[in-house]
């Protein structure tokens, strides 16, 4: 996978995301996929090459067809990257707080 961001980036698409959710709850070929969306057995191979070169999805043979299913390193590292980016933003509100707090205490 390029950058976490890049992988952010990648379940913009409304489609991807849809196809990322479904992939989330079991594995599915294209063809499966492409029944449950409002979109083309193409249109779903092209968002599932997209999500697979970006880390997010892998395939294996099963029988005569492919069957796509979430990569656990790509979404791994996606997580761990929501989880620091949640942990700056706790980090900066609480400095926020409590330089507010010392303005607040100066000021009396």
């Amino acid at each position: 996978m390029g950058t976490y961001g890049d992988a952010l980036g990648l379940l913009g698409d409304p489609t991807r995301r849809a196809i990322f959710e479904l992939l989330a709850r079991r594995a599915y070929s294209v063809g499966e996929l492409a029944q449950q969306l409002p979109v083309s057995r193409p249109a779903v191979s092209q968002h599932l090459r997209v999500l697979k070169e970006g880390g997010l999805v892998v395939d294996r043979a099963e029988g005569t067809r492919r069957v796509y299913q979430l990569n656990p390193h790509g979404v791994a590292a996606l997580r761990a990257y929501l989880d620091q980016v949640w942990g700056d933003a706790l980090t900066a509100f609480q400095k926020a707080v409590e330089a507010d707090t010392d303005f607040d205490e100066e000021q009396r």
